[in-house]
């Protein structure tokens, strides 16, 4: 059953960027970047900075952070990308989470700076390697055209396994919201279920800030590896321009 997000934060939040942001966009056009079998338009334009209110208007209608560039998918043959979020007070684990969190308990997380260190490069060309065997992308590309950015906080979470790491969540924050970036890990780790260890942590961290919303980006259908995000319930996905719950 879905039923639309109750009280006026959650409908006021979907009302609109507005005409006096709207101005700064143009569409782009280009193959699907989630390998569907569509074309894709980019909605987006850059900002040098933002402060948490107006970045806030953007996750509530739908937009993404890509460095210092707004976007949201407008592509004409498909709706394919459906803006996801929790209510992180609201958020029950199921059983197979519950489990995911347990197996992970020997893990510690610490708050840190978005960096560049060795450390971090070499994770994440490692996941790279993994996701993308083609070779097309590298870890300084993704920090320095992805993560890196001037428009809004953003810092990282990392994992450890003793003094290893093996996780790095990249997340923007404020008082009201976080959102999740990006998350790479130690591919030899998978066992461990990280991607929903990962949110599962973002959900606690949330709690324990007094943070109201938790942006996990967008749930595609059709694509495996964004699939398990709808798992985490109750969430709400942002159809037709309102908020609504599952």
């Amino acid at each position: 059953m879905v039923k639309e997000a109750t009280g006026s934060a959650g409908q006021r939040e979907a009302d609109g960027i507005g005409a006096d942001l709207e101005q700064y966009f143009v569409d782009i056009s280009t193959s699907c970047p989630y390998g569907l079998h569509q074309m894709a338009v980019y909605h987006q334009a850059m900002f040098t900075s933002l402060d948490s209110g107006t970045m806030g208007r953007f996750l509530a209608n739908g937009y993404r952070r890509n460095g210092n560039c707004m976007y949201n998918m407008r592509c004409p043959a498909c709706r394919g990308c459906v803006p996801i979020r929790l209510r992180p007070d609201e958020f029950r684990p199921n059983r197979n989470q519950r489990r995911v969190w347990k197996k992970n308990s020997d893990l510690t997380v610490g708050v840190a700076p978005l960096t560049m260190a060795d450390e971090n490069l070499d994770l994440l060309d490692r996941f790279l390697k993994t996701r993308f065997p083609d070779g097309r992308s590298d870890a300084h590309s993704y920090y320095s055209g992805f993560f890196i950015t001037s428009i809004t906080h953003c810092f990282e979470i990392r994992y450890r396994l003793g003094d290893r790491l093996v996780g790095v969540a990249v997340v923007d924050g404020s008082r009201e919201w976080l959102n999740a970036v990006y998350f790479y890990f130690d591919p030899d780790q998978g066992w461990r279920s990280p991607g929903t260890m990962n949110i599962l942590y973002l959900v606690s961290f949330c709690r324990s800030h007094g943070i109201d919303f938790l942006y996990l980006g967008y749930w595609i259908e059709d694509v495996r590896a964004m699939r398990y995000k709808s798992a985490f319930r109750p969430h709400e996905l942002l159809i037709d321009g309102h908020w609504q719950r599952r």
